[in-house]
């Protein structure tokens, strides 16, 4: 009876014990919302051209789950999309990005994914993703990265800027800025918010200023890469540029002083901004993924898309940070002030002050255009000498003093 009375006592604590215990959960992370299965075809072709020619076809196929929408491009579907709409919510707000699985057709093309505003147009934002691999590959897009490409858009942030269920339009497609058009085509599925996705959140900003680091590789003779970021003063295939360009004469210079090998990877797109540029630099990431040197040269096409001071301070930023981002840290970023039309001498000067702030701010190089072409044009006729017949695009003489302004700037170390 001892025995049993004991054993029923023991038995009584261990429960007492085991009640007081609280029982440990592991929290199972939560699944992406999928918001467009594509397992039935939403999207529809717009047309493109004055002949009205469809964008393309669309058709289901088999998916990475269930069925999937493949789209196939026309050759120069210029501005075309595949369209469809949606019903964003709060729940894109409280989501990190979206993601979906894409299946290329193997190309070296690339496919562009499009957000757009319910009610506003301009308020539209572009992603470019690869489509080289024929095999399923998940993308993942959290709302940094989805770029406004107007400046009437403020960047996505469900907390201080656009929010994401504002969105209404989905489209997968390009518009006229991506600047080449081939016939390709992709699979798209699932495309689902994320509740979650990782983030480098390391600060890339140098403890100094300049371009240092590539200053001491030219020094030493070591081969360097620059990127240039621009518009028509820096795109090859404008006709003003056909047979001087300030940035093969940086390299000339460079080398004709330093004696090392200067590459010049040129991404610049005529008639573009400084955001439609941003969009785009997976283009030519995937080539050059860790350049020495970025140049990020812009202004005469942003004025006339409506930015000014406050605005363009916000995208240069945008873009220096997204530079260093995903170039690990690794490349520097040389910022050039816009460059000044003759008739718009002194219009601009806001967007130039915005980018010296930039490069005070963020500790980048600066090579002050606006401040140099003022300097040399103190006159029509000298202002004259450094332009083409139009009086905006740079002639031999405005080519060679942007490539001196830019040398200047990297041997300085500004």
């Amino acid at each position: 009876m001892l025995l049993r009375n004991l054993i029923a006592r023991r038995r009584h604590l261990l429960l007492a014990v085991l009640a007081l215990t609280p029982v440990l959960v592991t929290a199972q992370p939560a699944e992406p919302t999928v918001i467009l299965d594509m397992d039935a075809v939403r999207h529809q072709p717009a047309t493109f051209g004055q002949e009205k020619t469809p964008v393309g076809t669309v058709e289901l196929v088999e998916g990475k789950f269930g069925q999937a929408c493949r789209f196939s491009f026309v050759q120069d579907a210029r501005a075309g999309f595949f369209t469809a709409w949606v019903n964003a919510n709060g729940a894109w707000d409280a989501a990190a990005g979206l993601s979906f699985w894409v299946k290329g057709d193997g190309s070296q093309s690339w496919g562009g994914l499009e957000l757009i505003d319910g009610d506003n147009y301009a308020l539209r934002y572009g992603y470019c993703f690869p489509i080289d691999s024929t095999e399923w590959r998940k993308i993942t897009v959290p709302w940094r990265d989805l770029l406004p490409e107007l400046p009437a858009a403020d960047p996505v942030d469900p907390q201080a800027g656009y929010q994401p269920s504002r969105f209404r339009n989905v489209w997968f497609g390009k518009w006229w800025y991506w600047g080449e058009y081939p016939a390709h085509s992709y699979a798209i599925d699932q495309l689902a918010l994320e509740p979650s996705i990782p983030s480098d959140t390391t600060n890339y900003t140098p403890a100094g200023a300049g371009t240092p680091r590539l200053l001491a590789k030219l020094e030493a003779k070591q081969p360097v890469t620059i990127v240039t970021m621009g518009d028509s003063l820096s795109a090859k295939e404008h006709w003003a540029n056909r047979e001087v360009l300030w940035s093969n004469l940086l390299a000339q210079k460079l080398t004709a002083r330093y004696g090392g090998e200067v590459k010049v990877v040129n991404p610049a797109i005529g008639g573009t901004t400084l955001n439609t540029n941003l969009v785009l630099m997976p283009r030519w990431l995937k080539g050059t993924p860790k350049p020495d040197l970025v140049t990020v040269w812009f202004g005469f096409n942003d004025w006339d898309a409506g930015a000014r001071h406050d605005r363009f301070v916000q995208m240069l930023a945008l873009a220096v940070e997204r530079i260093r981002r995903m170039t690990g840290g690794e490349s520097e970023v040389l910022l050039m002030t816009t460059c000044p039309a003759i008739a718009r001498w002194d219009t601009m000067e806001e967007l130039a002050q915005a980018a010296r702030e930039v490069a005070a701010a963020k500790r980048t190089g600066l090579a002050d255009m606006a401040q140099a072409f003022h300097a040399a044009g103190k006159d029509e006729a000298a202002r004259k000498a450094l332009y083409v017949n139009d009086e905006t695009h740079l002639g031999p003489a405005g080519h060679s003093l942007a490539a001196d302004t830019v040398l200047q700037a990297i041997a300085e170390g500004r």
